[in-house]
């Protein structure tokens, strides 16, 4: 496992998806990420996921996706106590990470001036929405408002569908993936400097930036980006194509893979049709070049057709559900997922690593998703509570106190948890 992070304390105050998916990250390089959560309730998403039983328990699957690896303390930062704890465990810290609304922290006394005068050698990154200035700073920001805002969805589906939404919460992953980036170089430049840093991560500005040719289509060429289904703008044929079973998409962008494609579909008259001989011709009558692969293809299936022309170096693969896609030999071979085993009480658990690999160690979570304040005693001692201490700290404050059954549903909003 990966230990390139290892002794390096995280604060992990975040909800639902973007704040959560930054400390997993830094959670798998070997980090102790403590997630400080609100007594009883936690993170909002322990109450999401398509099970029911395990939103519950306060274990919803939105939570088990991207909380492996962490240590769970309740803490009230509105309460003396709580306060007291948080910042005695700021002083232990090398990164906070949270994602309230902007200004949130501050109005609890908890704002990044009065963290790093505490710890100067404290990395602070808050994630939000838009960003901690600029008129929608204090809105609030859920993916797919992100989503609609960035542009995104003015690309995504074809003339008919679009605007489409992507189909999963890609401005969270993007938001998260940024602070998670932005931290490791923070910490590389501590140790230059000794100073820390504050971060501010804008989950609008960060999925911008990851629409670079979208952006230079219009920055540049001033052509307004359209969308374009599951074809490609840069290149034809490079799209999803249908075959006689199964869709496969193809990306023939050199002219040598479109008349290698020619002679495996058995077409090479297709490369002396004038429509087609030249790439910005092909992409002028893509429509009828589809028409010609589609014919062509109904020779074989999806599968069959991926091996025969991925040996000959034309780019294709088949379209899979996401099943189908953690099936895959080259995933299985991978070892993309990690799973826990049964233990009592729970059952067993398989979490998606990194997309990278290292030599030295390959990051992954080391323990399972904590339950809520699973490690709140072991904490506390460690911040230097003796048992009398812990005991009292108990009696007043419900971290310490079992509960009958799990709470009533939290009102955060993903992204701006306000406590």
């Amino acid at each position: 496992m990966s230990e390139l992070l290892s002794g390096i304390r995280v604060l992990d105050l975040t909800n639902v998806l973007a704040g959560p998916y930054c400390c997993y990250q830094l959670a798998q390089q070997g980090s102790d990420v403590i997630k400080v959560e609100q007594p009883g309730s936690g993170d909002l998403a322990r109450q999401l996921g398509a099970d029911p039983a395990l939103n519950a328990q306060l274990m919803g699957v939105s939570f088990l996706a991207q909380n492996a690896g962490k240590r769970s303390i309740e803490l009230d930062l509105k309460s003396p106590e709580g306060k007291q704890a948080f910042l005695k465990l700021v002083g232990t810290a090398d990164v906070l990470v949270e994602n309230f609304r902007p200004g949130v922290m501050e109005r609890l006394g908890l704002g990044h001036e009065h963290l790093l005068s505490l710890n100067p050698r404290l990395i602070y990154c808050a994630i939000s929405g838009f960003g901690q200035t600029g008129p929608l700073a204090k809105n609030p920001a859920y993916d797919q408002i992100i989503q609609g805002l960035s542009g995104v969805m003015s690309v995504t589906g074809d003339a008919d569908s679009s605007p489409m939404r992507v189909g999963y919460p890609v401005c969270d992953t993007i938001g998260g993936m940024t602070a998670a980036f932005a931290i490791s170089s923070a910490l590389v430049g501590r140790q230059r400097t000794g100073r820390g840093e504050v971060i501010d991560v804008s989950m609008l500005e960060s999925m911008m930036g990851t629409m670079g040719w979208v952006v230079s289509n219009w920055l540049t060429a001033g052509i307004e980006p359209l969308p374009m289904g599951n074809q490609n703008t840069t290149a034809a044929p490079s799209g999803t194509f249908r075959t006689r079973k199964g869709l496969l998409n193809i990306a023939a962008n050199k002219q040598e893979q479109f008349e290698i494609l020619c002679g495996l579909i058995e077409r090479p008259d297709l490369l002396h049709d004038p429509r087609f001989q030249k790439r910005e011709a092909r992409k002028q009558h893509r429509q009828a070049l589809t028409e010609e692969l589609e014919a062509a293809l109904q020779a074989a299936t999806a599968q069959q057709w991926a091996l025969t022309l991925n040996a000959k170096g034309v780019p294709a693969g088949e379209v899979l559900t996401v099943p189908q896609a953690l099936r895959h030999p080259q995933i299985q071979a991978r070892k993309l997922t990690c799973t826990f085993p049964a233990s009592p009480g729970r059952a067993p658990l398989s979490v998606v690593r990194s997309g990278f690999r290292l030599a030295s160690g390959d990051p992954a979570p080391r323990t399972p998703p904590p339950t809520l304040g699973q490690d709140t005693e072991a904490i506390l001692e460690e911040l230097g509570y003796d048992a009398d201490a812990r005991s009292a700290f108990g009696a007043t404050h419900p971290t310490l106190r079992p509960t009958g059954g799990p709470p009533a549903a939290s009102s955060h909003d993903n992204n701006e948890r306000e406590q």
